[in-house]
């Protein structure tokens, strides 16, 4: 639930948005990803796991954001220099999405939430939870569906980090895995209402060329 000692975290509290989703959606979605109660235990055991090398995680994954600037971008001033504030305020919620995922509830608090970060990737939001200016006012949504293979992939070895038998290992990588799939199943409608469209960018060449 909400921690006032991270900026912009608003689980559980009347600041989050309402899900436009209630159980019985949850459920189908639950289905389609083959998330089983015992998933809903590896799940929880990944917690256990990752409880003290979230940081570690963290680190890895900011360095492949930060390696590749394309995906920067998202996290710069619009002079193009990385928003060193607006990075440290979301590496804060970043860590907190790691524990509340490990530990999700599905319950409609934890929709509305699933709501609230779908549309803080969305010009619906960004930006506005920190109240920055930057290079950007929207994630694509390619980005976020294919970020999902590095967090995945890249914290297997975390997961191994214990001494857990390989099969162990793979039955909480695969939970993490469908919990991430889950989520972003759950963000990505909120990409399609007109709030959350980007503005349509002119072509950089000039229409007689394209035609050509």
């Amino acid at each position: 639930m909400s921690d006032a000692r991270i900026p912009g975290y608003t689980y559980g509290t009347p600041a989050a948005a309402h899900s436009p989703y209630g159980a019985h959606d949850l459920d189908l979605l639950l289905q389609c990803v083959l998330f089983t109660e015992e998933d809903a235990r590896h799940l929880r055991a990944a917690g256990e796991v990752l409880a003290d090398q979230i940081e570690q995680v963290l680190d890895v994954w900011y360095g492949f954001v930060g390696g590749h600037p394309h995906l920067l971008h998202y996290f710069s001033a619009p002079n193009g220099a990385p928003h060193a504030e607006y990075l440290a305020a979301v590496r804060l919620r970043f860590g907190q999405w790691i524990r509340d995922t490990c530990r999700a509830t599905f319950d409609q608090a934890w929709l509305d939430y699933q709501e609230e970060m779908a549309l803080r990737h969305t010009r619906a939001k960004k930006n506005r939870t920190d109240g920055v200016r930057s290079a950007a006012d929207h994630i694509p949504l390619r980005y976020v569906i294919a970020f999902l293979y590095p967090l995945t992939a890249t914290l297997r070895p975390f997961l191994a980090a214990r001494g857990h038998s390989e099969a162990e290992v793979e039955k909480l990588h695969q939970a993490w895995f469908k919990a991430l799939v889950l989520q972003v199943a759950l963000w990505s409608e909120a990409y399609f209402r007109p709030e959350a469209l980007p503005a349509a960018a002119p072509h950089p060449l000039p229409i007689e060329q394209l035609r050509a």
